[in-house]
């Protein structure tokens, strides 16, 4: 049996006896060649099942026009609008978008970094894993001028775009309802990630609502945790149940360590909101499903990825080099569900 070969110009230019340049250009629409040759050489090249190699005419002009994306996981409704945003900018630029899960592995992140530079892409967004121990592997980006954009889990001090909301204000704005709403002792999950800028905003944002609205700061009503997986969640719930006197309120930084808070509380007998009022963050489709629902802070993901792509491809397409900047999404909102309305 043959063995199947992809169509080339040259198959193309030998059938019409025409010059190899001639095609290519003709491919192309290009000023030089006469209409009645465009036809032609499309026509056949339609008829023959010709294709072109983009991907080879991108090396050659060092431009794949295709975007890096490395995130933790596709799995989180954050990160999954998130994509959506920057595949439905990228695609309206005629960009394709290569997506890879770091898992929250420091060690998988920095190979899919190498990856993502030998496959030549044009552009690199980034969210951290929760295990980034450094930066330094996106350095390989910066030093060649490929944009790079950081969104939601940055980095500190790197000197490049990122995309984020307030976490700060955000959380405050989190426990504050919390506090009008009657609680006096608000516990916190965190992460002790030296690069989680993100969940380190939402702490100082708890810390600051409560000090300034004359509760008292609590470090044991305060749980860090190496990953938020649902599984740590019921973990740190328990610890928070068994103090004394228990907690009456918590802000957790993800709806996910929410939803297991409210799950252990049942199973424990402690009554939700009454004796314990639940607040979350991101707005997941989980937290309308579950009983009680959750209320949570409103975060624009898909608003924030079309932001991160834009950002890529204005640099690539206008050769622009933009001093690297932050933008900051303000509009987070608290969306006040069963789980923490006492009043």
């Amino acid at each position: 049996m043959e063995e199947h070969r992809h169509v080339t110009i040259y198959d193309i230019a030998e059938k019409l006896n025409l010059a190899t340049s001639t095609i290519s250009r003709a491919l192309k629409d290009h000023h030089s060649i006469s209409d009645k040759t465009i036809k032609k050489v499309k026509k056949a090249a339609e008829e023959m099942g010709f294709v072109p190699n983009t991907l080879a005419a991108g090396l050659r002009g060092n431009k794949t026009k295709t975007i890096g994306v490395l995130i933790p996981t596709i799995t989180q409704p954050f990160l999954s609008s998130l994509i959506s945003g920057i595949e439905i900018t990228a695609r309206k630029s005629d960009y394709s978008v290569i997506i890879m899960q770091s898992h929250d592995s420091y060690s998988d992140e920095v190979n899919m970094a190498r990856s993502l530079f030998k496959s030549r892409v044009s552009g690199v967004i980034c969210s951290l894993a929760m295990e980034t121990k450094s930066t330094s592997h996106f350095d390989q980006f910066s030093a060649n001028n490929i944009p790079l954009v950081f969104v939601d889990r940055v980095p500190k001090g790197y000197n490049t775009f990122r995309v984020v909301i307030d976490n700060y204000a955000a959380a405050y704005k989190a426990v504050k309802h919390l506090i009008d709403q009657g609680c006096k002792r608000i516990a916190h999950i965190t992460t002790g990630s030296e690069f989680g800028h993100l969940y380190n905003e939402r702490k100082r944002g708890y810390i600051d609502a409560i000090v300034e609205h004359g509760l008292t700061f609590d470090e044991n009503l305060i749980i860090t945790l190496k990953t938020m997986t649902y599984e740590e969640g019921v973990r740190a719930s328990n610890k928070l149940f068994d103090l004394k006197p228990m907690p009456d309120g918590l802000f957790a930084p993800g709806d996910l360590l929410a939803v297991s808070a409210v799950q252990t509380a049942k199973k424990r007998g402690v009554k939700v909101p009454d004796d314990f009022a639940v607040i979350g963050f991101n707005n997941d489709p989980i937290s309308e499903i579950i009983e009680p629902n959750i209320s949570t802070i409103t975060h624009p993901a898909e608003k924030m990825g079309s932001a991160a792509a834009s950002i890529i491809i204005d640099n690539i397409e206008k050769r622009r080099e933009d001093e690297a900047k932050e933008i900051t999404f303000l509009n987070t909102e608290v969306l006040v569900r069963e789980s923490s309305k006492k009043i």
